[in-house]
């Protein structure tokens, strides 16, 4: 189950959410609850079927102790919130730095919050820090994307 929610975002009246350039601080989140299937499908989809992931013998020797997801689902939470929320639809990522600083396990719950610090106005490009915690509130992930986004849509 996800939830995503935001601050300094609106949304016109046929729920499309559009991006306007706001002030420097504006900040969207998504909580998700890390599921057994929610690592089995993303091994399908990525291809990656590495043991530290799928295999509970084998995670359980490595340093982690047990079964970890992988670092890029996790990521991939953060693409959910810039092509959904902010800056949201029409969004396309220029660029993305990733820090993993501690594993997510099955029943983790992990927050993404990620927040405008720079604007480009004229090239329609912003800046956002991109972290990510779990239920405990330790940081994660941690990192910056760089985000064309759409411009702001007129409602009919």
């Amino acid at each position: 189950m996800s939830m995503l929610s935001a601050k300094g975002v609106k949304s016109d009246e046929r729920s499309l959410t559009v991006f306007s350039p706001s002030a420097i601080g504006t900040e969207a989140t998504l909580s998700r609850t890390i599921t057994e299937d929610d690592i089995l499908l993303f091994a399908i989809v990525s291809g990656d079927k590495n043991p530290l992931h799928l295999d509970a013998d084998y995670a359980e020797r490595s340093l982690f102790g047990k079964r970890i997801a992988h670092g890029f689902l996790i990521g991939s939470l953060i693409s959910a919130v810039l092509g959904n929320v902010l800056p949201g639809p029409g969004s396309v990522y220029l660029g993305q730095t990733l820090r993993f600083l501690a594993p997510i396990h099955i029943g983790d719950t992990v927050t993404v919050i990620v927040k405008v610090v720079a604007l480009r106005e004229d090239k329609r490009i912003v800046t956002l820090h991109t972290n990510c915690t779990n239920q405990h509130g330790n940081l994660v992930l941690s990192g910056e994307a760089t985000v064309k986004y759409m411009r702001e849509v007129a409602a009919d």
